[in-house]
């Protein structure tokens, strides 16, 4: 292939990626921004392996283990895409973000004891900038895969959602980065002849990825799984740096520049400090506090799904706030059932979704997607806190930390500060949930000790079904 062509068609993947990430932006968008994606992505690999740079070096052996290994990836893609529930989603993003990570610390590696191979040299003679690049994206990339694994550990339950307090860690952070910072430093002004340097650089990186996501706790997971994104992007730029190759750093560089800005706007949906989020300082210490001690028992009104059912069809207005309980029992289809025969009945029907409602961005409204809810009807919290006031009805399925009114008055809550849907201010607000446990956050939610708060107790989506058969009557 002319190496023009191949710059075009480099070119040609790129602008796809970029309208990709566009698609991706809105609901309504998503599966046409996924096609594109995924063609950009098709093009990049073929115009790679056919690329005059790599084509004609390769003999048939290795090009039908490149082959077959794609195979074997894809395959195995293709059957967890299928099986994967999406309760699950948020694990296995982490579990591949930890892919790109350990990707980039093999090529790392691979380049280093084969620069030849790499066009970046030979054995302990390689180029200065190589060095740089190879060292940025060994350490990123271990920082990704080690703190991907934690976040996978604790979003499927493997390891404790609350916040793991090392001793001293602020300061084992400090003299962490410190030891890899100058340990790469050195190996570059050796020419890379101190391949000690790189590899213990490389082992404090894979630690720190641990430490720095080790103690933040589950309410502030959405955060992290969203900067760990952003990591694996620019894991996969240094990847592209060492092979030389366009593709890869356009799509790191879009896909960590991208997730660098969702973090930064889901910390200010949060209150929570940018970087903060990225030293692993947050969502700690108070967060620790809070779990401890003993919580006394308090009356909560409980109602049915009839009693439920004959509140909101003689409502006005109902807002509909889904939460990690809606996706776990898959109750989304029957929640649009439900709120269509509400329109039916006269009713004005709403959906409002927090930005780190369930435990990744967007995890809510993938779900009611699925579930054909006409996307006129779905709001972000910033658009819908002002209609809670007026509405009869909110009807919560199972978002706790997220509609907890501690946020806003108790200060030593690990959640204080961060934006809530404030449904406490409707007339009256139906709760749905298994029972009293406190949410992911492990903070109790003062919203089910209101006046106005009614407790549906049982699964989300039988007790939803529960109330569509009442309205039916």
């Amino acid at each position: 292939m002319n190496p023009n062509i191949a710059a075009l068609l480099y070119l040609v993947s790129g602008i796809l990626f970029i309208l990709a990430l566009r698609g991706l932006s809105s609901p309504a968008t998503s599966r046409t921004g996924n096609r594109y994606g995924m063609i950009g992505m098709a093009i990049a690999v073929v115009t790679t392996l056919v690329s005059p740079s790599v084509l004609p070096g390769l003999d048939p052996v290795t090009v039908a283990m490149i082959l077959v290994a794609i195979a074997i990836g894809g395959g195995i893609g293709a059957v967890i895409a299928r099986r994967v529930a999406m309760t699950a989603m948020p694990q296995l993003v982490a579990a591949f973000h930890s892919l790109v990570g350990m990707a980039a610390v093999l090529v790392a590696f691979g380049a280093l004891y084969s620069p030849d191979n790499y066009g970046i040299g030979t054995a302990g003679h390689l180029h200065a900038q190589s060095l740089v690049e190879m060292g940025i994206g060994v350490v990123i990339g271990a920082i990704t895969f080690s703190g991907s694994i934690i976040a996978f550990a604790k979003l499927n339950g493997n390891m404790s959602g609350a916040p793991i307090m090392l001793p001293a860690r602020h300061l084992l952070n400090i003299a962490l980065i410190a030891a890899i910072v100058g340990l790469i430093a050195f190996f570059i002004v050796t020419g890379g002849e101190a391949l000690w340097a790189f590899w213990v650089a490389t082992g404090l990186a894979f630690v720190i990825g641990i430490t720095l996501i080790i103690p933040i706790g589950g309410a502030d997971m959405p955060v992290v799984v969203s900067m760990l994104n952003s990591y694996s992007g620019w894991a996969a730029a240094g990847i592209g740096f060492t092979l030389q190759n366009t593709a890869l750093i356009i799509t790191g560089s879009l896909v960590g520049s991208s997730g660098a800005i969702l973090s930064y706007i889901m910390c200010k949906g949060m209150n929570r400090s940018f970087i903060s989020v990225i030293l692993g300082g947050f969502g700690g210490d108070s967060a620790a506090a809070a779990a401890g001690g003993t919580k006394e028992a308090r009356p909560v009104k409980q109602g049915s799904a009839d009693d439920a059912s004959f509140i909101m069809k003689n409502a006005g207005s109902v807002i509909i706030v889904p939460g990690y309980g809606m996706a776990v029992s898959q109750a989304q289809h029957a929640l649009r059932e439900m709120a269509d025969l509400l329109k039916e009945e006269g009713v004005k029907v709403s959906y409002a979704i927090h930005p780190v409602a369930g435990r990744m961005p967007g995890h809510m409204n993938v779900l009611l997607a699925e579930a054909n809810v006409p996307y006129d009807e779905v709001f972000e919290l910033e658009d819908i806190n002002s209609a809670f006031p007026q509405a009869d009805v909110a009807f919560v399925i199972g978002a706790n930390d997220v509609t907890n009114p501690a946020a806003k008055t108790d200060k030593a809550s690990p959640i204080y500060g961060m934006p809530i849907l404030e449904v406490d201010k409707a007339k009256t607000v139906l709760f749905v949930k298994r029972g009293m446990a406190s949410g992911y956050a492990g903070v109790e939610n003062e919203l089910f000790f209101r006046d106005n708060t009614m407790m549906l107790f049982g699964d989300g989506k039988k007790m939803v079904e529960e109330i569509v058969k009442g309205l039916g009557h």
